[in-house]
C-alpha cells in the first residue's frame, strides 16, 4: 500500500526500497539461513530455490507459504522468513551470491533495482493471465516495456465511517472534500471527534490521495514533478486549517492502521485500511461503511490507494530460468493457492481479477464495495520512479503544511526542486 509504511509487519506494508551498497551491513542480521545451497538450516542441494519473506503479522502465513512451496516438485523451495527492517535485508542481500533466488518486494522491485541490474525481466510469465490483472499494478512494476514483478496480493487503504452517527447528524457520506470538512463538524460532539485520518492529521498517508483527488499525481506521464500547482496547495491549506479546527482527532492510542479509534467510539469517520474490516465487523457488526477520499475542486476524483507485494527474481539466482518457472506456478498457475492466500490469512483483495469473484469475504456488504474501489477509484501508492528521496521530501513537506502551518505553495516549490534533480538520474 507509499507505503503506507505501517508499524506492524504484514502483507499491507508496502515500503519504499534502499537498494544502497551502506546497506549491505544489514544482512549480517539475517544470519547464515539465506535458503541457498550451503547457506544455514534451510539451504538445499542441486536443484534447489531460496525464496525470501518478509514477516507477515497474520497467523499461519509463515506455514501457508511453506505449504504452496512443499508442493512444487520441479525444485526444492526454501522458504526464508526475514524478520526485522526486511527492506534493507534484501536489498543488501541482492547485492552479494547468497541472497534469495526468488523474493517478494513492495509494489514490485525499487528502480534503482531495475537499473542496477539486479532483477530479471519477467514479463514472458503472464502470458493469457495478463488481462486478468489489475493494468495500473502491472504498469507500477513495468519499466521500459518490461515487467520485473508478479503482483501476489492487493491491499488498499479508504476512508471508513459510523452509519448510525452519520444518520444521527443527519450527515450523508462526504463525496468531496468541503462536505467532508462540514461533516467532521457536525460529527463532532463531546469526546466524539468527527474525522480520525492518523495522529500526524494525515500528513504520512494522504499524499497520494491529495494529489489524485484534485485531479494530479506525484509525477506527470513523462515524469516531470505534478504536483507543485494552486489546486495541490489549496488542498493542503484546507487539511492545514481542519488540523487546528477541533473536529480532528489527534493523539489516539492506536494509529490510522488501527480500526480502535472509531470501534471504541473515538470518531465518527476514519482513514484506515482494508486489513481493519473483521476488527470492524467484531466491534461494530453492521455499522460501518466505506468511502474512497473525497473528490477537490471542479477537476478532481475520488480516489484510494492500492499496493501489492510482488514476487521478484535476483539476477544473481543460482538458476534463473528455475526461479522464473516456479515463480510462474506459484503467482500465475496456482490461482487456488493464490485465493488462499489473499483470504486466509488476513483479508485482502486478490491480485487476479477472476478471482475477486471467488473471494467469500468480498462477496457482500463493506468488503464488496471496497473491493470495486480498486477499478473504480485505485491508484499505485506511488510511481515506480518515486524515489526514496523524492518520497521523504515530499512527505516531509505535507507534515510543516499540516501540523507546522508552513505556506503551501512554497513547500511544495522546495520539493520541486529535490525531485527534479532526483529525475536526472533517469533522463
Amino acid at each position: 500500500m507509499s507505503r503506507p509504511t505501517l508499524p506492524n509487519p504484514s502483507r499491507r506494508q508496502v515500503f519504499a526500497g534502499v537498494g544502497s551498497v551502506a546497506a549491505a551491513a544489514a544482512l549480517a542480521a539475517c544470519g547464515g539461513n539465506t535458503g541457498r545451497s550451503g547457506g544455514g538450516s534451510s539451504g538445499g542441494g542441486s536443484g534447489s530455490i531460496a525464496q525470501w519473506y518478509h514477516q507477515y503479522g497474520e497467523p499461519g502465513t509463515e506455514q501457508a507459504v511453506k505449504k504452496y512451496a512443499a508442493a512444487y516438485k520441479d525444485a526444492k523451495v526454501n522458504v526464508t522468513w526475514v524478520p526485522g527492517d526486511y527492506d534493507k535485508k534484501s536489498a543488501a542481500a541482492l547485492l552479494t551470491s547468497s541472497g534469495p533466488d526468488v523474493f517478494e518486494y513492495g509494489n514490485g522491485p525499487t528502480i534503482d533495482m531495475i537499473t542496477g541490474k539486479q532483477v530479471v525481466d519477467l514479463t514472458d510469465l503472464l502470458g493469457d493471465a495478463k488481462s486478468d490483472f489489475t493494468p495500473a499494478m502491472l504498469a507500477r512494476m513495468t519499466y521500459q516495456g518490461k515487467l520485473y514483478g508478479i503482483p501476489q496480493v492487493v491491499d488498499l487503504q479508504l476512508m471508513v465511517y459510523r452509519k448510525s452517527l452519520l444518520a444521527k447528524a443527519g450527515v450523508k457520506p462526504p463525496t468531496t472534500l468541503d462536505e467532508l470538512i462540514d461533516a467532521a463538524g457536525k460529527l463532532t460532539s463531546g469526546k466524539v471527534k468527527g474525522l480520525f485520518l492518523g495522529n500526524d492529521g494525515g500528513a504520512g498517508v494522504l499524499g497520494g490521495p491529495v494529489l489524485w483527488s484534485t485531479g494530479h499525481d506525484y509525477l506527470t506521464k513523462d515524469n516531470k514533478p505534478a504536483f507543485n500547482n494552486p489546486e495541490v496547495a489549496g488542498a493542503l491549506a484546507t487539511l492545514q486549517k481542519l488540523f487546528r479546527s477541533g473536529n480532528l482527532l489527534l493523539g489516539a492510542p492506536t494509529d490510522w492502521s488501527d480500526p480502535g479509534a472509531i470501534s471504541q467510539g473515538l470518531c465518527a469517520m476514519q482513514w484506515t485500511g482494508l486489513w481493519t474490516f473483521p476488527q470492524l465487523k467484531q466491534a461494530l457488526g453492521d455499522d460501518f461503511g466505506v468511502l474512497p477520499f473525497p473528490a477537490i475542486g471542479s477537476s478532481g476524483k475520488q480516489s484510494i490507494p492500492f499496493g501489492a507485494y510482488a514476487s521478484c527474481v535476483s539476477a544473481k539466482a543460482k538458476d534463473v530460468e528455475a526461479a522464473k518457472k516456479f515463480v510462474k506456478w506459484l503467482w500465475v498457475d496456482q490461482t487456488d493457492d493464490q485465493l488462499d492466500f489473499a483470504q486466509s490469512y488476513g483479508f485482502h483483495v486478490p491480485s487476479r481479477t477472476s478471482l475477486i469473484a471467488k473471494a467469500d469475504k468480498l462477496k457482500s456488504g463493506p468488503a464488496a464495495e471496497a473491493a470495486g474501489f480498486i477499478a473504480k477509484y485505485g491508484h499505485p501508492q506511488t510511481p515506480l520512479l518515486w524515489t526514496p528521496t523524492s518520497s521523504t521530501a515530499f512527505t516531509d513537506a505535507m507534515d510543516k503544511i499540516i501540523r507546522s502551518g508552513a505556506n503551501p505553495a512554497k513547500t511544495l516549490a522546495s520539493v520541486e526542486a529535490t525531485v527534479k534533480n532526483e529525475m536526472k538520474r533517469f533522463a
